[in-house]
């Protein structure tokens, strides 16, 4: 009985060679794509290439990544420093592995 909750999925990174590594889940790709996105180096400016592919499939989800430095909400706890890091994703596409 479903109780409206997606199941995560995994996706793992790929290279520009076909490497894969780490698994990040999400209930779609993009939750994945900022997971990925929020430890990149990439600014708008200059986005990062993101291939994901679904495990169990030859589905790769393509995005372009970058992280960029906001205000912390005001409501943020004691913890959390004033400036904090926003992941952002666009995504471009999906390829199949053949």
């Amino acid at each position: 009985m479903s109780n409206g909750k997606k199941e995560p999925r995994n996706f793992t990174l790929r290279d520009e060679y076909g490497n894969e590594s780490g698994i990040y889940s999400g209930s779609a790709p993009r939750q994945a794509a900022l997971k990925v996105a929020n430890k990149s180096e990439g600014t708008k400016e200059n986005p990062i290439k993101l291939k994901l592919r679904e495990k169990g499939t030859n589905k790769i989800h393509v995005f372009l990544g970058w992280r960029s430095v906001v205000d912390a909400p005001r409501n943020r706890p004691s913890w959390l420093p004033d400036k904090i890091h926003k992941p952002n994703v666009k995504k471009i596409g999906v390829e199949k592995i053949e």
